[in-house]
C-alpha cells in the first residue's frame, strides 16, 4: 500500500531494542517535528479550509503521540534527551522543489510529509512485529495505523490541490529517491536512522 521501494530489514528492530531510551527519545522528537510540519503547512496554506481542519487534527494527534512517548520514557525511568538531528528528513527536504510556482512548492511539501509518514508507518510495523517488549510492540502497532492515515491524508491533499504538478509522476520520483536514500539508513537506534 505504501509503495516504498525498499523495506526495512527486520533486524533493525534488534538494533533499536538494544537502546530503548535512545529510540524513544528519537521517536518523541519525530512526533514533535511532525506536529510542527503540520502547523507550518496550515500557516502557509490557510486558504484551504479542509486542509486547515485536517492538519489541525493531525498536529494535535502528533503532540498527543509526543506526550505518550514521554510518558513511556518516564514510566521506564529514562530521560528525554535533547532533540536529535534527523539526517534522513534533512536529505528528503533537500529533494523538495523550491523553484517554480507556489503550487509546486506546496505540493512537494505535502509529498515530503507523506513520504515521512509512509516510512514512519513502515518502521513502526517493523518494531511492532519484531521487538520482544510486548507493551512497545502493541504501542507501535497502534501508531502504525495512525501514521498510515496521516500518509493518505497528505497524499490525498497533494492530489486534490495540484494545479501544475503531475502528481503521480512526482510521487513516483519521491519513492525512487527515498528508495535510494534509505539504503544508507537502518543501522542506528533512530526511527529513520
Amino acid at each position: 500500500m505504501l509503495g516504498l521501494k525498499l523495506l526495512t530489514d527486520p533486524r533493525w528492530a534488534n538494533v533499536a531494542e538494544t537502546n530503548l531510551e535512545e529510540i524513544l527519545t528519537d521517536h518523541a522528537w519525530c512526533e514533535q517535528k511532525a506536529a510542527s510540519n503540520a502547523i507550518s503547512l496550515i500557516t502557509q496554506n490557510s486558504e484551504h479550509q479542509d486542509l486547515v481542519h485536517e492538519l489541525t487534527a493531525i498536529a494535535i494527534e502528533e503532540m498527543q503521540h509526543f506526550e505518550m512517548v514521554i510518558d513511556i520514557i518516564k514510566q521506564r525511568g529514562y530521560t528525554l534527551g535533547r532533540e536529535r538531528k534527523d539526517d534522513y528528513v534533512n536529505q528528503l527536504m533537500k529533494f523538495t522543489k523550491k523553484d517554480g510556482s507556489r503550487n509546486t512548492a506546496f505540493i512537494d511539501r505535502l509529498l515530503f510529509a507523506a513520504m515521512i509518514e509512509a516510512r514512519s508507518c513502515e518502521r513502526f510495523r517493523v518494531l511492532s512485529q519484531n521487538i520482544h517488549d510486548e507493551e512497545l510492540a502493541k504501542f507501535y502497532h497502534d501508531l502504525m495505523v495512525s501514521e498510515a492515515n496521516h500518509y493518505t491524508t497528505f497524499l490525498n491533499f497533494a492530489r486534490r490541490y495540484t494545479v501544475d504538478v503531475n502528481i503521480e509522476q512526482r510521487w513516483k520520483e519521491w519513492l525512487e529517491f527515498e528508495g535510494e536514500l534509505i539504503k544508507s539508513y537502518g543501522k542506528k537506534e533512530h526511527i529513520h536512522g
